[in-house]
């Protein structure tokens, strides 16, 4: 008996030991379990093509390596639902990193150009929520990632928020706890304001996003928080009533990357934001990474094969460069108990021709529906929310870069499906 009651209590310890505060969302921020305000240091991990989550060992390595970096999150953007996650899950866990999981594949994505939601989509990302919802370090889920991308494609915009409604209808008729749900913009200045306010606005919160993150290029060597434009990013979030943060950054057309404005946004900007994901993890021919694994190659040859597994070994002088910015960061942020929101939510935002074609706080697609396009008549003076978030300018530095997520050609899949990063 006495034995018994040791391990009970030994058991106990562990468990306590290895324990993370759940994270939930109050007003415009991030809050783990224990009252304290949680800010993203993340990087995204996409080692192999449908699911990075399924290596125990590897992850356990990676872990280790990102936990010295500062990181507490990563940001995943493919998962295949049926795999088992358990020991990657629990590796980061750990490390006390939480995952960002994209909800949808390279089949059942909202399209830009001829825009549906359906049943099929819905339960393959229902399958994803009920896979991640099980581990305490699910930080949020996405459901979709630069879905539009120029303004005639703005249609989609309602498919958007009909896919965050209905995943979470899904989750709360499980009883699941309210995983955040959200959405990752392209950085694309004319529609920015517009696609920041319009996930947002609305009185019924049921249909609106739990928070909203954009992927943001546009701080390139050394630039300076108003040339970059995260000046202007801060001001127009200002009375933002949802967490927003940045769910891509990282710069590459001025070498080596220093992420100066990492002491930005965790700095002057954490009054706001609430963090960022650097891009990426692992070194592709996009030469964004902050690890490599194996012998070094040219991943910029043709022909070059990247490792994906093994000891990853720090990008110099990126990786070093980032942990330097990470460690001199530490935004105090509020408490919960202390914390009293106060902003509203956004009003929705007009059509305006050439620019958004949703007009206001328009009837979200049922299950099952089509777009109908239409052709916008021009001449209409913008109107509604616009004005209360001015688009920034686009670094000419930073430009629209084109990558594909993986070496082994993901922009060919599907339509020529391609992330604009």
């Amino acid at each position: 008996m006495y034995f018994t009651q040791l391990a009970l209590i030994a058991g106990l310890a562990i468990n306590a030991v290895n324990a993370i505060s759940q994270i939930s969302i109050k007003g415009s921020k991030f809050f783990t379990d224990d009252g304290n305000q949680f800010f993203v240091k993340g990087v995204a991990y996409q080692l192999s093509e449908m699911d990075p989550l399924s290596d125990t060992e590897q992850c356990k390595r990676d872990a280790s390596l990102m936990q010295k970096l500062g990181a507490n999150a990563i940001r995943v953007f493919h998962v295949d639902a049926g795999g088992d996650h358990q020991g990657c899950m629990d590796a980061f866990k750990d490390v006390g990193i939480y995952i960002f999981v994209d909800l949808d594949t390279f089949t059942t994505y909202i399209l830009q150009d001829e825009p549906f939601w359906n049943q099929t989509q819905l339960s393959s990302y229902e399958k994803v929520l009920d896979e991640f919802q099980k581990y305490d370090n699910t930080a949020g889920v996405f459901v979709g990632n630069e879905i539009m991308t120029r303004p005639n494609g703005t249609q989609a915009a309602p498919y958007i928020k009909a896919a965050a409604r209905d995943i979470k209808a899904y989750r709360d008729s499980k009883n699941y706890r309210k995983i955040p749900v959200g959405y990752s913009a392209a950085d694309i200045a004319d529609l920015r304001p517009m696609v920041q306010n319009y996930l947002a606005c609305g009185t019924n919160a049921s249909e609106s996003l739990d928070f909203f993150s954009l992927n943001v290029y546009e701080w390139c060597g050394q630039s300076s928080y108003v040339t970059s434009g995260y000046s202007d990013l801060e001001k127009n979030a200002t009375d933002y009533n949802i967490p927003i943060f940045f769910s891509e950054t990282g710069c590459i057309t001025a070498r080596p990357r220093t992420f100066e404005d990492q002491r930005q946004i965790f700095g002057v900007m954490a009054d706001v934001w609430s963090g960022a994901i650097v891009y990426e993890w692992i070194q592709e021919a996009n030469n964004y990474g902050l690890v490599s694994y194996g012998p070094s190659v040219d991943v910029t040859s043709a022909g070059a094969t990247i490792t994906r597994s093994g000891t990853p070994t720090p990008v110099s002088p990126d990786y070093s460069n980032l942990l330097t910015q990470w460690s001199s960061v530490k935004p105090s942020g509020v408490k919960q108990s202390a914390y009293k929101p106060s902003n509203s939510a956004p009003a929705c935002p007009t059509s305006m021709p050439g620019i958004w074609e949703v007009d206001g706080n328009v009837k979200l697609p049922s299950l099952g529906q089509h777009a109908v396009l239409a052709t916008s008549t021009a001449g209409a003076s913008p109107t509604g929310s616009a004005a209360s978030a001015t688009a920034t300018k686009k670094s000419g530095s930073s430009g629209g870069k084109e990558i594909a997520v993986m070496s082994f050609g993901l922009s060919g899949v599907l339509l020529g499906f391609i992330w604009w990063l």
